[in-house]
Order: C-alpha cells, then sequence, then structure tokens
C-alpha cells in the first residue's frame, strides 16, 4: 500500500526546531501501517530535516551557533536577491538535506529513544513549511 499527503508546519523562527509531534500528529494512514517506510520531503531550499537530540533544547541551540559561524550570512555572495540570510539558507540546506527515511511498524515510526525529527529554518524569518510525506508498507 502506497499513501500520499502534503503536511504543513507552521512559521518557526530561525532555528532548529524539534517538529517529532507536528510531523507525526498530521499522518492520517500511518496506524494502518504494520510494517513499512515513511518518507518525508521538505520542499523548500532554505531550510532542511535532521534527526537528531530530542530531549535536550541546548542541542538545538549549539547545532544553530555552529552553523551560524560556519556559514555567516556576512559572507561575499553573489546570490543575496532575497537578502543575506538567503545564501546562507541553501547551503545549509544543501549541507543537511531535505529529506528523511524512517522505519515504520504496528503503525508507528521507529526512532531510536533520543531521536526526534527536527527542522533545521535557516531563514531569519521563515514562512509555514510544506513536506511531502509518502508512507510504503503493508
Amino acid at each position: 500500500m502506497w499513501y500520499q499527503q502534503t503536511l504543513t508546519l507552521g512559521a518557526k523562527s530561525r532555528g532548529f526546531h524539534l517538529v517529532t509531534d507536528e510531523v507525526l500528529g498530521q499522518l492520517r494512514d500511518l496506524s494502518c501501517i504494520n510494517v513499512g517506510l515513511l518518507h518525508l520531503l521538505l520542499q523548500h531550499t532554505s531550510a532542511s530535516l535532521t534527526l537528531n537530540e530530542n530531549c535536550d533544547p541546548t542541542v538545538r541551540h549549539d547545532m544553530e551557533q555552529h552553523f551560524l559561524q560556519a556559514v555567516p550570512d556576512n559572507a561575499p555572495y553573489e546570490h543575496d536577491y532575497e537578502g543575506p540570510d538567503d545564501m546562507p539558507s541553501h547551503i545549509k540546506s544543501s549541507l543537511l538535506g531535505v529529506s528523511l527515511l524512517l522505519p515504520v511498524q504496528n503503525g508507528r515510526v521507529v526512532l531510536g529513544t533520543w531521536q526526534g525529527i527536527w527542522l533545521g529554518e535557516h531563514r531569519i524569518h521563515g514562512g509555514s513549511r510544506k513536506i511531502i510525506a509518502t508512507l510504503q508498507g503493508e
């Protein structure tokens, strides 16, 4: 069986945000899958999806500080049509990626004890974000 739907994440400020509940709470058909896969594709080039620490928010803060130093807004980028945070956002999105492939078992996504789905919002004022969620399984 295959299921596909578009999920919408509310607008978030720049930084890394734990969105596991926001994502999984929108999946209508997850409970129908006994064994399968969930593919998540973020449809944006200035944000990212990654799997990381779900408990201590200082990990998300430290990750943001690392990326602000590694990919600064004030570098001499040619692409600056949408402001100084645009090109650095594209770089961060490419470094981290925009998709996740997660196992599903007995109607639940199987994550490690300390794992959660993160949205990396790389724009200073990011808008709502769309994710195409595809469930495959039986």
